[in-house]
């Protein structure tokens, strides 16, 4: 069952920075995310493919597949890093696996898409999916058969929108606020869109709240399993 209050360890935000292993446009990324001190702001973001993060001093740098206003934040657990640790045999601080938050005491697997945690005093933020590995993310953590690897573990962390604006800083309690009337959880949704993709038509009952790729995958593929084409 996924946990309804944790905590954040570390709030992560990167520099633009060239490297070799993107395919994004300009060979940049923002992958590097490092633990920054004191509050920062985190705020919606605009349309997806227009705008990048929503937390300020965050460089995303392949608007096609990062920012925006269904994937503005991205959380992970540190206990499936140190999990990813003991594995690699390697140290993987807070913000290696790129996100804005690790947090601390919340099982992402489970969260539903949709779910909406009240993190601080003020932020609001809601689920929207995981993240789906790529490239940039096997070419920065440079482990043999990363992608496949990571797709295998389904525990790709939650990406969020943001609903109500605030400061976050290290140590701010976050507690699940609300959980819509359905099953899809990241596990879930991320297996269906990946390794599983039997499961998509039933994973739109949480279209509402999914962020737009997964959304993509999920409509066309029941379009066509709907009107009888070959899966």
């Amino acid at each position: 069952m996924n946990s309804s209050h944790g905590s954040v360890l570390s709030v992560n935000v990167g520099r633009a920075r060239a490297v070799p292993y993107t395919d994004a446009p300009g060979g940049t990324t923002g992958i590097d995310k490092q633990p920054v001190d004191g509050p920062v702001r985190v705020a919606p973001a605009g349309p997806p493919g227009h705008s990048g993060s929503g937390v300020s001093g965050d460089s995303v740098c392949d608007l096609r597949l990062h920012g925006g206003a269904d994937r503005a934040v991205y959380a992970f657990a540190r206990e499936d890093l140190d999990d990813w640790q003991r594995e690699l045999n390697r140290v993987l601080g807070n913000g290696s696996f790129g996100e804005n938050l690790t947090v601390l005491g919340m099982d992402l697997r489970h969260a539903l898409i949709g779910e909406r945690w009240r993190v601080g005093p003020d932020t609001v933020l809601e689920v929207t999916g995981g993240r789906i590995p790529c490239r940039t993310f096997g070419g920065w953590l440079d482990e043999k058969g990363w992608v496949r690897r990571c797709t295998r573990a389904a525990s790709p962390g939650a990406m969020l929108r943001v609903i109500d604006a605030g400061d976050i800083s290290a140590g701010d309690h976050i507690a699940v606020v609300h959980r819509p009337d359905h099953d899809v959880t990241v596990s879930r949704l991320f297996r269906a869109v990946t390794t599983e993709r039997a499961m998509l038509p039933d994973v739109l009952v949480a279209a509402p709240w999914m962020e737009r790729e997964q959304l993509e995958i999920a409509q066309q593929y029941t379009a066509k399993y709907a009107a009888g084409t070959d899966r």
